[in-house]
């Protein structure tokens, strides 16, 4: 019993978080209330599942508990009655108007993103804020989708929350005008989502398939709302990743490259419904293009690699940053050979914008072992492996690694 009481809420709380959460501050309007009590209700359903069972619809019960704590925690902070009951009253009447208004966003999660980019808060910190409150992610996990320290990290999110308390932001759904300027940023989160997802910061699994389906079914909520292109561009993107999330790790969850990936697994009837939503001319539509590069080819000698270099070199004109130009540098080094590769890694690293991006390093590695310098290699794989903090990600480079010292 406690076994399956704890799995339940174990996988609701993976699974739902985001869900529970948004809903509790549209309910309270207060972030810091929302998560708090949406906190406590799951811990409430460790314990009372574990005695009476898990009931039959265990997320309306977390929120409908989580509700409650915070009419409770309400109560324990205003001082008169009259705010108390007129407050409260409010609470109860919005969790019984089940109908949507035709005029707003039809899920509360898509709201909240919205809603979490307001002027007020910085980019970096509007991001950090909505991954960690829809995505669940913890704060490790969103300083590595920024290359960041995990303390920087805790730090900005602090300070949004005091931003969003002192200044009395209030979770609004913006005009249709104002939804167009946040809109980039909106699909940074989205996609920032499905990254942690697709290759997972911790743990034994490379692939975290509920952050992965929670990115998918966002965008295509939002398509429904703002059928853009680069909002379809994002979409057939991320369909494109996932169609080939089977064959990226073998039977005991290790990474395979693409080269050595079966093809036969990827899902190529994803890889259908992501092609008309290509042709895009933006950030996310050229990054489609590339994907569908990789998807269309039979077998690795068939990929062209020089209209995915030419793709890259568009991407890196509309987007200069270092991780562009790593991606870029790996199209080089196939067309023209590790050595042109290199020199672009080497610009990089003097500027040290990848140093703590254990992707970097793993990528020079390989660049080196194919120019033949198996010591430098070693090295640069070592640097990878301080660095990398996936379980399955940290097999494959001792792997790597200790191939290098075998053939040395």
């Amino acid at each position: 019993m406690h076994t399956n009481a704890d799995e339940a809420v174990a996988a609701l709380h993976r699974t739902e978080w985001g869900r529970v959460v948004s809903t509790l501050i549209r309910l309270t309007g207060d972030f810091e209330i929302a998560e708090e009590c949406a906190q406590e209700a799951f811990a409430a359903a460790v314990i009372q599942w574990r005695e009476g069972g898990v009931p039959d619809f265990p997320r309306a019960w977390v929120i409908q508990t989580a509700h409650h704590k915070a009419i409770d925690l309400i109560r324990r902070r205003v001082r008169t009655r009259e705010k108390i009951e007129t407050y409260a009253a409010g609470l109860e009447a919005s969790v019984a108007a089940v109908e949507v208004d035709p005029g707003e966003i039809p899920d509360d999660r898509l709201r909240l993103i919205f809603t979490c980019f307001h002027p007020a808060l910085a980019p970096e910190a509007r991001i950090a804020l909505t991954l960690r409150t829809l995505g669940g992610l913890e704060t490790g996990e969103i300083a590595r989708a920024f290359l960041v320290p995990e303390a920087t990290m805790a730090q900005r999110l602090v300070r949004a929350k005091r931003k969003i308390r002192d200044a009395g932001i209030a979770y609004e759904v913006p005009g249709l005008p104002e939804m167009g300027e946040r809109l980039a940023s909106v699909l940074t989160v989205i996609y920032l989502i499905f990254n942690e997802g697709y290759a997972a910061t911790r743990g034994a699994e490379l692939v975290r398939r509920d952050l992965c389906s929670e990115a998918i079914r966002l965008a295509k909520l939002l398509k429904e709302l703002m059928d853009l292109g680069e909002i379809s561009g994002l979409l057939g993107l991320m369909l494109l990743h996932d169609a080939r999330r089977e064959g990226r790790f073998d039977e005991q969850g290790d990474l395979v490259l693409m080269e050595n990936q079966d093809r036969t697994l990827w899902r190529h009837e994803q890889i259908e419904e992501a092609r008309p939503l290509l042709g895009g001319v933006g950030t996310f539509g050229l990054q489609a293009a590339i994907a569908y590069e990789h998807c269309r080819a039979s077998k690795p000698e068939d990929t062209n690699w020089k209209r995915i270099l030419e793709l890259y070199g568009l991407l890196e004109s509309l987007q200069p940053t270092a991780v562009v130009a790593l991606n870029r540098a790996v199209a080089v080094a196939m067309v023209e050979g590790p050595e042109s590769a290199l020199r672009i890694l080497d610009e990089i690293g003097e500027a040290g914008d990848l140093d703590e991006y254990h992707l970097y390093h793993s990528s020079r590695a390989e660049l080196l072992r194919r120019a033949g310098d198996s010591k430098a290699a070693e090295a640069s794989l070592g640097r990878a492996l301080e660095l990398v903090s996936n379980c399955s990600e940290r097999r494959f480079l001792e792997r790597r690694l200790a191939s290098l010292r075998v053939k040395a």
